[in-house]
């Protein structure tokens, strides 16, 4: 059942298809912000994988993150998520991301639980409309 208070942590090295050039939202070869809040949408749905029942998923539907400081490619980096709130259907987590200076991104990301059958199949269905 979820509950408030479930955490998690992920850490991955910044590899360089990861950096703002090759994402295509900057310039730099530092960890691009997408890819800093792809791992923070990975870190919270893999939070609560093992506390849904069979059949049922989550869907990111906000993210309020900041991106603080760059981490140069080749450096660890680490995601810590915090499920916080719990209303119904809606899962709100703070997350906190990491390199070995210190945080570099901090924020909220919220998520929604979905039947997953259901939700593909209205994602399919868009096709023929």
């Amino acid at each position: 059942m979820l509950h408030t208070g479930i955490t998690h942590r992920i850490e991955q090295e910044v590899r360089p298809e990861m950096s703002a050039a090759r994402v295509g939202s900057g310039l730099a070869d530092v960890l691009a912000t997408p890819a800093m809040i792809a791992l923070a949408e990975r870190t919270c749905y893999e939070s609560v994988v093992p506390y849904l029942e069979e059949g049922l998923g989550t869907v990111g539907t906000l993210v309020n993150i900041k991106h603080l400081s760059a981490t140069p490619i080749g450096m660890s980096v680490w995601c810590e998520s915090e499920l916080v709130e719990v209303d119904r259907r809606r899962l709100l987590f703070a997350v906190k991301v990491y390199d070995r200076c210190g945080l570099i991104g901090e924020g909220w990301h919220e998520r929604f639980v979905v039947d997953t059958a259901q939700f593909e199949a209205k994602t399919a269905a868009k096709f023929s409309q």
